[in-house]
């Protein structure tokens, strides 16, 4: 007598349907969901790291009006990706719904887009990470303070990482645990920071500096503050807001998939658009000495150095460091599952090896390795420095919201483009879709487009002053990986690329068809 099949939940049904059978664990809640993806927006990461591109371009104006103003646009592009998630709630996310949708070379594009955005926003946020803990230690330690350095700070982004890649080579419902740990984390520290700054500092700034100061710290001419300058500054909310997609390739290992994934994109995008505009706020307010904070490139520890005791000082830091330690580890989960899937349909060299999962734990830990070794060899120019601020952090900040918001776009035009052939799942947009969906995509090819241009005018090719160490590489790594996968896929992959595969018996299919 045959052995029957095991009955498959929701999930598992839902999953087969798509083609893949369920191999990794799936005990994250939705909650969990939602825990990532917030985890990784981080906005004790984003908001101190990048705070400074905010004040050299454009100064509080590129923060008290361009933070709302762009966090909004970032929801309408969560909100579209919701509606795909529900419907396709694979690890492969955006690169399977682009192929679902517009056949294996967009999904083949999409997928290393995506990739690539993954691989570059783990490496900047553990070396945004590393900065912040070695400004902890300076605070503390005169000898530290003594041999800090890019060197320094290097070595502790390479600690950092391999300790955030152990930690993902546990079990996956650790991993669970310490994301939602993350998200208290992140909103009582975010609360304890708003708090000191407003009763700690003896002053604060007026509502119209806050609202009014414009300040172009860039190098750029004054002339082009409204079309370059401020806009260069938008990259402090477009990258701190991003990597929300992690709901999408976790989707695999989260319960109702369908409704907790859909709801913890948009809901992670919401909260951390909130939260970082008042921490932001707070940052802006207790400024003591503006032109000081310019002078010394407009980092936010001068702002605290300012307004605090050492005492208080110290406590942001590291309330800050252990976010961007909690988001390190949320991001390196996040890019190897989705190194795992698209290895899964063999788009990676070496695929075969980064797609297994290890039998016991059910975490591909092969694919953590890769993420690990490849943001720290991507990071390696950050060793040198123009004014003491490493531009090929900047560079990596880039890479990783043009890739992740260029992978976007793709499924996000082609779900517009399919219209009411589009079959949504149990979370959608309804009509509204229509004009939610073209706004994503025209936000986000303009960002694009600022994302890369030259940083500093001793970027710019052809300037007397130009420096190798000044230039944004993003251009030419983005674009420069396009033209070799455009190359690739015209002599090679097309002929075996053919979109996702299926894992799952063919007879389990048919029989769910039939159910």
């Amino acid at each position: 007598m045959a052995t029957p099949e095991p009955e498959l939940s929701n999930d598992d049904a839902l999953l087969a349907k798509l083609g893949y059978k369920q191999e990794l664990s799936r005990s994250w809640s939705s909650f969990s969901n939602f825990a990532i993806s917030f985890s990784i927006i981080s906005i004790l990461a984003g908001c101190f790291t990048t705070f400074y591109q905010g004040w050299n371009n454009g100064g509080p104006v590129a923060i008290s009006w361009g933070w709302p103003v762009i966090s909004a646009f970032i929801l309408i592009i969560g909100f579209t990706m919701s509606e795909l998630v529900s419907a396709y709630p694979t690890s492969g996310g955006i690169y399977w719904w682009a192929a679902k949708m517009g056949g294996p070379a967009a999904g083949f594009f999409t997928g290393w887009l995506n990739l690539i955005g993954l691989l570059a926003v783990t490496a900047s946020v553990a070396y945004g990470a590393a900065t912040f803990l070695d400004l902890t230690l300076d605070t503390i330690s005169d000898g530290w303070a003594k041999h800090s350095g890019l060197k320094t700070v290097f070595v502790l982004f390479v600690v950092i990482l391999v300790l955030a890649a152990v930690a993902n080579i546990f079990r996956s419902h650790l991993l669970a645990v310490i994301n939602n740990i993350s998200v208290w984390w992140h909103v009582a520290g975010a609360v304890i920071v708003i708090l000191i700054l407003i009763v700690i500092p003896d002053t604060h700034q007026s509502v119209n500096f806050v609202f009014t100061e414009r300040i172009n710290n860039s190098g750029f001419s004054s002339g082009y503050y409204w079309f370059l300058v401020l806009p260069l500054g938008f990259l402090l909310t477009q990258y701190t807001i991003t990597g929300f997609d992690a709901s999408a390739h976790l989707s695999e290992e989260t319960q109702g998939a369908a409704e907790g994934a859909a709801k913890g994109i948009w809901r992670s995008i919401f909260y951390s658009a909130v939260g970082g505009y008042v921490l932001l706020l707070a940052f802006v307010f207790a400024v003591q000495d503006p032109d000081a904070v310019t002078a010394a490139g407009g980092g936010v520890d001068v702002i605290f150095g300012q307004a605090l005791p050492e005492g208080w000082h110290f406590l942001i830091l590291l309330i800050s460091t252990a976010g961007q330690l909690f988001c390190t580890t949320a991001c390196l989960t996040s890019a190897s599952r989705m190194t795992f899937a698209f290895s899964r349909d063999g788009a990676i060299p070496g695929s075969k090896w980064l797609a297994k999962v290890n039998p016991t734990t059910k975490i591909p830990a092969n694919a953590v390795i890769f993420v690990t070794a490849v943001g720290i060899i991507i990071t390696l120019p950050a060793l040198k420095s123009v004014g003491g601020i490493p531009v090929a952090f900047l560079a990596v900040v880039s890479i990783a919201v043009i890739g992740l918001y260029l992978a976007f776009l793709i499924p996000i035009f082609l779900r517009w483009k399919m219209g009411d052939d589009f079959e949504p799942g149990s979370w959608t947009n309804g009509k509204k879709y229509k004009w939610m969906n073209l706004v994503a995509v025209v936000e986000i090819a303009i960002i694009s487009i600022y994302f890369i241009l030259p940083f500093t005018p001793t970027g710019v090719p052809g300037n007397k002053d130009f420096a190798w160490s000044s230039v944004n590489y993003a251009p030419v790594l983005t674009i420069g990986t396009l033209i070799v996968l455009a190359i690739w896929w015209k002599v090679s992959a097309k002929n075996w690329f053919t979109g996702p595969k299926h894992t799952i018996d063919d007879a389990v299919l048919e029989a769910f068809d039939e159910g």
